[in-house]
């Protein structure tokens, strides 16, 4: 199975997730976001593959966040995306993609359910 990993070695979440897919015998391609950040069209992608909105996938919880008036409500998902490719520290993590999905990791133990769903998927 191709498994990648947008991974930050300083977050524990994203290193248990790391952790959770070597320990299930793969061992993935390790995106270290912070240093190789996805393209826009990358990181746009991965998103639409989560189906999940784009404030979603923004660290909200980063001081960076509201120091860019990102908080705002009338802030919009090409703001953010913008913001998160000029900042990948505001990427949420860790974004774990196999061939048939992808998903935010958070808590790590969904990782669990994405490796058993990509096995199980025909």
């Amino acid at each position: 199975m191709n498994i990648t990993i947008y991974h930050n070695p300083g977050c524990g979440t994203s290193r248990n997730t790391l952790g959770a897919i070597r320990a299930a015998g793969h061992e993935p391609v390790i995106v270290e976001y912070l240093k190789t950040p996805p393209t826009r069209d990358e990181l746009k992608s991965l998103i639409a593959r989560m189906s999940v909105r784009t404030r979603a996938v923004v660290r909200t919880k980063e001081p960076l966040f509201r120091e860019l008036g990102l908080d705002e409500k009338d802030v919009g998902d090409d703001e953010l995306l913008d913001a998160m490719i000029a900042h990948p520290i505001l990427i949420n993590r860790p974004i774990v993609v196999t061939e048939r999905a992808v998903r935010l990791c958070r808590p790590s133990e969904t990782v669990k359910e994405l490796l058993e769903e990509s096995v199980r998927a025909p």
